[in-house]
């Protein structure tokens, strides 16, 4: 299943939902101090609760550089995850949207990732597959302080839902900033493309809740999703305002985005990132119509350095190569 929005009333804004729960398990001291042995417990514990439920176990110390960075790149796993020294395994279903980190920050990272807004679908997927951990193992709890984590941050329901957004009239305005202020104000963050400390890209962020403590799953879901729902709003109004106001700048921008994807000779990886943003705008404005959201959101995963090194049969050995192999991949695919 992708993790990038495909179809839906709010396709032009959003791409993905995300809930996450933070588990450890009672007994075990947190990551940092956590000996090797009592890791290889955990992630064995961990994975008998999931046998038989369609799980692929994936053995992280047994990949190459470019196979982690992948799974980062696909959003399955967090860039900490990748570097985490010691015993630390994936379970990954990806019929239904769901990742199991274990062993990276907190014992547990139950996430489930669903395209489009859909985070009550998300939610109660990933609560489906936190009952079953519940059941088996001895979750790390205390009535005052909810579960326990090794982030103070997340304690009370270790979750974080979360709305992956396309919000280029935002960007062009220069209003995402005071839109930032005014979440965290809330409880909410603004993120980038790939969660906490990494930037925007493509003008695409991650809408976030930040407070996990005194305040329930329900309420946390259902503020950030009247959140989104005035962020929708207001991006779709301001969109309109920059076509009516600057249609002849707003059409050639796209157009030369368009000409640079389907016939440039060599792209970087941050380069498509910007033509993506430009390209879908122009979907969603009707000014590009041979381009769908469903090809382009797929080639954002495709080209990314290490989704795309794998992909190739003879491997780039140099950036310029991988440039020019990103650059041949995507004029095949838009040039069909």
């Amino acid at each position: 299943m992708a993790w990038y929005n495909t179809s839906g009333n709010d396709f032009d804004t959003v791409l993905s939902s995300r809930v996450r729960f933070a588990r450890n398990i009672a007994g075990y001291p947190f990551a940092p101090e956590l000996p090797e042995k009592s890791a290889e417990k955990i992630i064995s514990d961990v994975c008998k609760v999931y046998d038989g439920k369609d799980f692929k176990r994936i053995d992280f110390e047994k990949l190459s550089g470019p196979e982690a960075a992948s799974y980062v790149e696909k959003h399955y796993v967090s860039p900490e995850f990748t570097a985490v020294k010691g015993p630390h395994t994936l379970l990954l279903n990806e019929g239904t949207g769901t990742a199991i980190m274990i062993c990276e920050e907190d014992h547990v990272r139950l996430q489930s990732i669903l395209p489009g807004l859909g985070l009550e679908d998300a939610y109660r997927t990933a609560c489906e597959y936190d009952d079953m951990l519940d059941k088996e193992l001895d979750i790390a709890y205390d009535e005052r302080l909810g579960y326990l984590t090794h982030c103070p941050t997340n304690l009370g329901t270790g979750m974080r839902a979360s709305v992956m957004m396309f919000l280029p009239a935002l960007t062009m305005t220069g209003k995402i900033n005071a839109l930032a202020i005014q979440l965290s104000k809330i409880g909410l963050t603004v993120r980038g493309l790939f969660g906490e400390g990494t930037e925007s890209k493509g003008n695409l962020y991650q809408i976030s809740n930040q407070v996990t403590l005194g305040i329930s799953e329900e309420e946390t879901l259902k503020k950030l999703g009247d959140i989104v729902a005035q962020i929708n709003e207001q991006e779709r109004k301001l969109r309109t305002t920059l076509r009516s106001e600057n249609n002849d700048w707003l059409c050639d921008r796209i157009m030369r985005a368009e000409g640079t994807l389907k016939y440039a000779h060599m792209l970087s990886s941050s380069e498509f990132t910007e033509l993506f943003s430009d390209i879908r705008l122009g979907i969603a404005l009707g000014i590009i119509h041979d381009i769908d959201y469903m090809t382009l959101s797929s080639l954002l995963v495709e080209i990314m350095p290490a989704t795309l090194t794998l992909s190739l049969d003879k491997k780039p050995q140099t950036e310029a190569e991988r440039d020019r192999a990103r650059a041949a991949h995507i004029k095949n695919v838009l040039n069909k």
